[in-house]
């Protein structure tokens, strides 16, 4: 979806580009990458199949079990036990979380923390076209669930450990792996926030690489078109509606019906759309996503970086992702009610998902909600405890420049672009708890076919594969002391 130029970014154009500034991209359009298979990729394979295959749900998986396997091929490779601890809370023995460390030659430097979730989204083997929990390989991607999200980050992690190991390689600042659990699912129980709480030297750490960036291709015609790099993200926020009644003998129906009601409450939701609005990160991707992608789109994003222009706000919106980007959304995920089939419903809930832009308090959007449904008769209450968000980390030279120049070296044209995530990741916990996280893979994807979160999620070979050699190359790069 986006369209890249053959020209490279530079520090200054990236911060000219956080800034909201122009910058000139008129150039050749650059081709993607690919190139022999390297070394070891048939036992990063093997790695990846394993942990795609152990079902790590919430409902009837475990990340225990995928946190052990993967700290067997740590030991094999020659991890001592001391650097590495698998923690699980008391009450909930599957939702292990691995943290390993590869130490380094200079203790006052905190080390680098290679992050990624051991849990998936929910699966049903009756809706999908394969076995979700099965690696398949056809015409050019993987399939499962977790393929993508966020078991690829999580082998590659585990393979780049391995292979410092192998290698005998020495880092000056230290190598954290931080294999976590329960990022799907936050207000249940989350690994990183309880680690943080009950462990924090071991997730402690200089700043964390995670998800949440990534390589955009175009899913039509398989061209690269930039680098994400993501610093800052949407607050992540559930509510649960709920509608109560007296209920009845279904012969003797009522106008006051829990359901009806509920369903009154969200279409009020699904009419409203809350304010569209920019900061330094958004303006900046708007007005790169013009320069880019060029034509009509292109002239839309940059009406739209420029001056908000309401109809090409109307037009963008219709791309899932860049509306994602455009404000506070929130959505429908769950509905629970009735109890019998005979009977007037008595209880209705449904849950409401938002991703708030940075900024707002998560009691301001609740009042808006309340106000969007304006009936008495529905509640609106945090799902749980509202997170406390913190400010984005920066993106320093010292961060920004290796990831420049690894990308100029391995996707040759390809620029370097700043992201806010519509979505959520640990990084929330992270960044507010002093450790800044950035979202970097090398991952080329297109988001609108890798389907994470949905049937058949995918990721193309090739993608995997050149994000393994990019994730390890820039460990190297941030932990070599060069």
């Amino acid at each position: 979806m986006r369209h890249c130029h053959s020209l490279g970014v530079s520090l200054s154009m990236l911060a000219a580009l956080w800034a909201g500034q122009p910058v000139d991209l008129r150039a050749d359009q650059a081709s993607s990458v690919s190139g022999p298979a390297r070394g070891g990729e048939q036992a990063f394979r093997a790695v990846y199949k394993e942990l795609v295959e152990i079902n790590t749900t919430l409902s009837v998986g475990s990340c225990t079990a995928a946190a052990n396997a993967m700290k067997a091929h740590l030991m094999k490779a020659g991890y001592p036990e001391n650097d590495l601890n698998l923690i699980a809370p008391l009450n909930q023995p599957r939702n292990g979380n691995l943290i390993a460390l590869l130490p380094g030659t200079d203790a006052s430097l905190k080390p680098v923390m290679l992050l990624a979730h051991l849990d998936v989204v929910e699966a049903k083997r009756e809706d999908w076209s394969r076995d979700p929990f099965t690696l398949v390989e056809e015409g050019g991607y993987f399939y499962a669930r977790g393929a993508s999200d966020d078991k690829a980050m999580a082998a590659i992690f585990v393979d780049s450990m391995v292979r410092f190991k192998q290698e005998g390689y020495t880092p000056k600042r230290g190598i954290k792996l931080a294999l976590t659990c329960g990022e799907e699912t936050p207000d249940k129980d989350n690994g990183v926030r309880y680690l943080i709480e009950h462990h924090r030297a071991l997730i402690d750490a200089s700043f964390a690489l995670n998800e949440g960036g990534g390589g955009r291709l175009d899913g039509k015609t398989g061209v690269y078109q930039y680098n994400g790099v993501q610093a800052g993200e949407k607050l992540y926020q559930d509510f649960t509606l709920e509608t109560v009644n007296q209920g009845g003998h279904s012969s003797r129906p009522t106008p006051d019906n829990a359901i009806y009601q509920m369903v009154q409450a969200l279409a009020k939701i699904q009419a409203f759309e809350f304010p569209v609005e920019f900061n330094d990160t958004t303006r900046g991707y708007f007005a790169r996503f013009g320069e880019i992608a060029g034509g009509a789109r292109g002239a839309d994003m940059n009406a739209v970086a420029v001056s908000g222009d309401a109809a090409a706000v109307a037009r963008l919106k219709k791309d899932p992702t860049l509306n994602g980007a455009l404000h506070t959304t929130c959505v429908a995920t769950m509905i629970n009610g009735g109890h019998a089939d005979n009977a007037l419903p008595q209880h209705v809930t449904a849950n409401v998902n938002c991703r708030i832009f940075p900024g707002h308090p998560p009691e301001e959007i609740r009042q808006m909600l309340i106000r969007t449904i304006s009936d008495a008769g529905v509640s609106v209450a945090f799902d749980a405890e509202p997170e406390k968000a913190g400010p984005p980390p920066t993106l320093t030279p010292d961060i920004v420049g290796p990831i420049e120049t690894l990308t100029h070296e391995l996707f040759p044209g390809i620029p370097v672009v700043p992201e806010q995530l519509a979505g959520a990741t640990d990084g929330r916990f992270l960044t507010a708890a002093g450790v800044p996280t950035y979202g970097v893979s090398g991952i080329f994807s297109d988001p609108e076919t890798t389907n994470a979160h949905g049937l058949n999620e995918r990721l193309r070979v090739q993608s995997l594969m050149e994000g393994r050699e990019f994730l390890y190359r820039l460990t190297k790069m941030y932990t070599s002391g060069k």
